[in-house]
Formats: structure tokens, C-alpha cells, sequence
């Protein structure tokens, strides 16, 4: 019975060596992979300080062109559309009862002209004689009163062939500014009056042309600082909706108020126009710069994050360890700069893309550079 026992003792220490060195050892714990990263460098370079708005197209000036004389319309000599230069011909009354007038009034003055001299001729002999008994002082003085009143009538005939002449002149109507000419609203052979409320055709002045806009109240004060500073004119630019080309123009007008309503202040900027791309009544986006700020660190704004104490970055330091920086932004670029006041320095290298997986303090894999 007790061999029998040890027997299968002896079988059981044997299963159980044989278990023992049937089983595996344990695998290594493996250390996770730093999180790729891609990174770029802080820099420094100057920085315009813009400000950017929706701005309307408007005409530099317009005019509502109306007839000063009455009569019979005969010729226009444009065509609807075109573009006009000031004193360019642009309609034609008839004029022949204007030539009548001019040519009453100057054989009126002719005549009067004649009596004058008449009147001067017997005065000159009159004055010869003053001084024997054939005239007396009396008809001495009428004399000199004939030729005064003589001379008065000429001054008025005078005045009188000036305005016939004027007159005339009035029944060409030319452009009083450069610009383009809208609809013809009114053809020949109808009948026109002087100073008539519906004007003949209505021009506007595109070159130059002005951009209107409007920017947040508190802005004004950097506004005046600095066309105050620049010689009362600020750079400015626009941009047309699907044009990629930039227009340079001044700010040339600043409000005397403020809007209650929207807390905007209207501004106004002068374009030269001269490839006439700008068109009254277009939008367009403007950007006003108002100074260069020298000495700016920059990074790309897709490496901001926000948390609970503001906006922070994640700094790769040595080790291509990370930390965790709070920084005061200045303000962001439209091209996606941000312009950063405090928390960083040039050349220190932030994490644009794959925040997620990092932590403070945790290693990272930096796998490309974002290039400003």
C-alpha cells in the first residue's frame, strides 16, 4: 500500500514538472510610441496692423445734366453708355432764335455806339466855344449829360449781347465732368425747357471713384493717431469678389460722427480707378492699414489652444519633450498669422497639428515642419 503511494507521488512531481516547463514566461511590457507631431518655429518680422470691412462702391460724383435754355432738341452726340471727357458735346437746341437775339442785340449796341460818339463830337466843339457868348454853361452841362446817358445806354446794350451771347451758348450742352453717361432720356425733335426737372442724362464720375465702409468706434482713435502721423492719408486695399487683384487706394474721409444705432463710424477711401475695374454699386473687401509693427513674434494660429486660463501652445523643448505654454495673443493675420505678445520667444518650436495626443511634459515624434 505505501509503495503504491509513493508511486503515484512520484507520477504526480512527474505531471507536474512537465506542466512547469510547458508554460511560457510572461511578454515584456512595451512602452508606447511618442505621438507624431507636426511642429514650426516662432518667428520675427514686422507686421502691418490692418483692419478689414465690406466696402460699397460709390461714383466720385454724379450730374443730373438739364437743359438752361428752352427750345427744339436737333443732335445728341454721344451714345448711351459712353464715356465722356468734361467739355465733350453732348446734345444741341436749336439755336437759330438765340443768333436772332445776338444779332438784335449787337446792331442795338452798334447804333448806340454811334449816337455816343455823336454825342462826344458836339461836346468837344461845344468845349471849344465855352468860352464865347454862342453857349451857355447850361447847355454846356447838357451836353456832358447827353454823352454820360449815351455812354450808360452802351454799358446796357453791352450787358445785353453778353447774356444773348450766353444764351447761345447754352444751347450746346457739353459734359461738366470725365465720366460715363447713363441713359439718353429724351430724343430730337422734342421740345425742351430751360431748368425742366428731368434731366437729359445723368453722369457719372468713375475715375477716380470712392469705397465706403465702416469700422467699430473703437478703432477711431488709431485711425486719427495715425493719419495724423502719416500726413492725414492711410494705405488702403481692395479686392474684388472672385478678382484676385489688389487695388490700392487712400482713406481720404473720416466721419464727424458716430453711428448711435451700430456703433460704426463711416469711412470713405479714394481709388484711382483708372482700368476702371471698380464699378459704382459693387462690394468689395477692403483692408486699411493703419501701421507696421516692428519686432512681432508669429506663429501659425493653428497651433492656439484654448483652455481654462486662455490660449495656450505646446512648446517642444529639448528631448522632444513637451510643454504646456500660456501665451496673450495680439491679434491673428487674415493669411492665419497670430501675432503673439507674451509666452513665447523667436525660434522656439510649437505644435500646429496632432494636439490631441499630446500631454504635458510628454515625449513627441516630430514628423514635418509647418512653414509660414
Amino acid at each position: 500500500m505505501a509503495a503504491a503511494t509513493r508511486g503515484s507521488l512520484r507520477w504526480m512531481i512527474l505531471v507536474v514538472a512537465i506542466l512547469a516547463g510547458c508554460t511560457k514566461p510572461a511578454p515584456p511590457i512595451s512602452t508606447p510610441s511618442p505621438p507624431p507631431v507636426t511642429v514650426a518655429s516662432a518667428s520675427v518680422k514686422s507686421v502691418p496692423v490692418q483692419l478689414r470691412a465690406i466696402g460699397n462702391v460709390r461714383v466720385y460724383a454724379t450730374v443730373a445734366v438739364r437743359p438752361r435754355v428752352s427750345g427744339e432738341l436737333t443732335a445728341v452726340h454721344f451714345k448711351e453708355g459712353q464715356f465722356v471727357q468734361t467739355g465733350d458735346k453732348l446734345f444741341t437746341i436749336d439755336p437759330r432764335p438765340y443768333q436772332s437775339s445776338c444779332e438784335q442785340a449787337k446792331a442795338q449796341l452798334d447804333r448806340d455806339l454811334a449816337l455816343l460818339r455823336g454825342a462826344e463830337l458836339v461836346l468837344n466843339r461845344s468845349r471849344q466855344l465855352s468860352g464865347s457868348a454862342s453857349i451857355t454853361a447850361d447847355e454846356l452841362d447838357k451836353l456832358r449829360t447827353d454823352v454820360a446817358s449815351a455812354a450808360a445806354t452802351v454799358t446796357a446794350d453791352r450787358a445785353v449781347l453778353r447774356t444773348a451771347e450766353l444764351q447761345l451758348g447754352y444751347t450746346t450742352i457739353v459734359s461738366p465732368i470725365d465720366g460715363r453717361t447713363g441713359n439718353v432720356l429724351i430724343t430730337p425733335g422734342n421740345l425742351l425747357t430751360a431748368n425742366e426737372v428731368a434731366a437729359l442724362v445723368v453722369i457719372n464720375q468713375v475715375t477716380p471713384i470712392s469705397v465706403a465702409f465702416s469700422v467699430p468706434e473703437q478703432n477711431l482713435s488709431a485711425i486719427n493717431d495715425n493719419m495724423s502721423q502719416q500726413g492725414g492719408k492711410l494705405p488702403i486695399a481692395a479686392v474684388l469678389r472672385g478678382d484676385p487683384t489688389v487695388l490700392a487706394g487712400e482713406l481720404t474721409f473720416v466721419d464727424n460722427s458716430v453711428d448711435p444705432t451700430t456703433g460704426t463710424v463711416q469711412l470713405k477711401a479714394t481709388f484711382a480707378n483708372l482700368d476702371r475695374r471698380l464699378w459704382p454699386g459693387q462690394f468689395v473687401d477692403v483692408v486699411l492699414t493703419l501701421t507696421e509693427r516692428a519686432n512681432s513674434v508669429t506663429i501659425p494660429s493653428a497651433a492656439i489652444q484654448e483652455g481654462q486660463n486662455g490660449a495656450y501652445v505646446f512648446v517642444v523643448g529639448p528631448g522632444n519633450k513637451a510643454e504646456m505654454r500660456q501665451i496673450r495673443i495680439a491679434f491673428i493675420t487674415s493669411e492665419g498669422e497670430a501675432i503673439i505678445e507674451k509666452g513665447l520667444r523667436a525660434g522656439e518650436v510649437v505644435v500646429t497639428d496632432g494636439h490631441l495626443r499630446v500631454s504635458p511634459g510628454g515625449e513627441v515624434s516630430m514628423k514635418g515642419i509647418q512653414k509660414q
